[in-house]
């Protein structure tokens, strides 16, 4: 399971080790949703992941940005929370790489409805869940 952590809006997405696939899931409103934590509870409950994964936002030259420590205090977070191993990776780009998708889809008419920031956030945390596949070794 994968973060793609944000102060207003954390997109969730899932993936199958095996297969080495992501998917988007959700996304979790941390500025109206005062059961925010109960949901990633559930998410946890209901998925059962082996691992969680969270994007590391970087400025472009590799150093922190400013929401670098506020994901990392969402890390630590998750550690507290739950006993299971979790990854930090380099997220740079995903938010735009997930918009340019999604407004593929939306022009080649797969996609229907509006581009919700939302989707965005959920796709985004799919891209970092895939990258955290591809760089695994194979086995």
């Amino acid at each position: 399971m994968a973060f793609d952590y944000g102060v207003r809006r954390v997109g969730v997405a899932i993936g199958n080790t095996e297969t080495a696939s992501a998917s988007p899931l959700t996304t979790i409103d941390f500025s109206q949703n005062a059961n925010a934590w109960m949901t990633i509870d559930d998410l946890i409950k209901e998925w059962r992941p082996a691992q969680l994964v969270i994007g590391k936002p970087f400025n472009m030259d590799g150093s922190d940005s400013a929401m670098t420590t506020k994901a990392m205090s969402f890390k630590a977070q998750l550690e507290q929370r739950y006993e299971l191993p979790i990854t930090a990776i380099d997220e740079r780009l995903t938010s735009n790489e997930a918009e340019d998708i999604l407004r593929e889809q939306r022009q080649s008419g797969i996609k229907k409805h509006r581009i919700k920031k939302g989707d965005v956030d959920s796709l985004a945390a799919c891209l970092i869940l895939q990258s955290f596949f591809n760089e695994q070794p194979e086995s």
